[in-house]
């Protein structure tokens, strides 16, 4: 039986290692284009979604490019936000249980939700995770972050037995709680800082994006 030295076995080895990192780092460098495409589709799909427009992953780009404008809501701060006709698309990013959660929100030109989309990284399917779904999307709808005379930003909450009649309330995931906390927080962290664009021109026309 043929036997190998310790120094070959290393070179062996050092040789395999070299040879499958360089292997996995071409891979990962010609995948990336496609993988960033795909992020930048599945982003306008989100926000298309938010504004009520279903789109496949085919037609994402071209209802996009036929329907979205892209503007800077306050130019000095740099803030993203995303026009559809009247309304105003508002992107948000958090921190759910168990990483990234994020989501785009469809107001109307009183600042009143038409629509929400909301995805995660890693949250516990059936409980956290219910966040991605059309039915917890649908309990924003009709709520607002500014009182009835405008003149005050009022962050939304999630909680346990919400007041279905209060614009501020939205009823949290069951068993779902750190999630839901984090989804409280992202909408009060993101859309605050909005609120001076949303005081001062709620009920007038947004801006045109030209």
């Amino acid at each position: 039986m043929k036997t190998f030295s310790n120094r070959y076995m290393f070179i062996y080895s050092a040789v395999l290692v070299a040879v499958t990192a360089l292997i996995l780092s071409v891979v990962s460098v010609s995948l990336k284009p496609r993988q960033e495409r795909n992020q930048a589709v599945e982003k306008k799909q989100m926000i298309l979604k938010a504004a009520g427009i279903a789109a496949t992953s085919q037609t994402a780009e071209q209802l996009y490019a036929d329907n979205i404008k892209e503007v800077n809501i306050l130019d000095r701060d740099s803030l993203p936000a995303y026009l559809y006709e009247t309304s105003c698309i508002i992107p948000v990013r958090g921190t759910g249980l168990w990483g990234p959660i994020w989501g785009y929100i469809c107001f109307d030109e009183n600042w009143v939700i038409e629509g929400a989309v909301f995805d995660h990284k890693g949250e516990t399917p059936g409980l956290g995770g219910e966040i991605s779904t059309d039915a917890f999307a649908r309990r924003f709808v009709g709520k607002s972050c500014t009182d009835s005379l405008m003149t005050r930003f009022v962050p939304i909450v999630l909680k346990k037995h919400a007041d279905p009649g209060s614009p501020y309330e939205v009823d949290a995931i069951s068993g779902g709680t750190m999630t839901s906390n984090g989804v409280t927080a992202m909408l009060e962290t993101c859309l605050s800082r909005y609120q001076e664009y949303m005081l001062t021109k709620a009920g007038t026309e947004l801006p045109s994006g030209e």
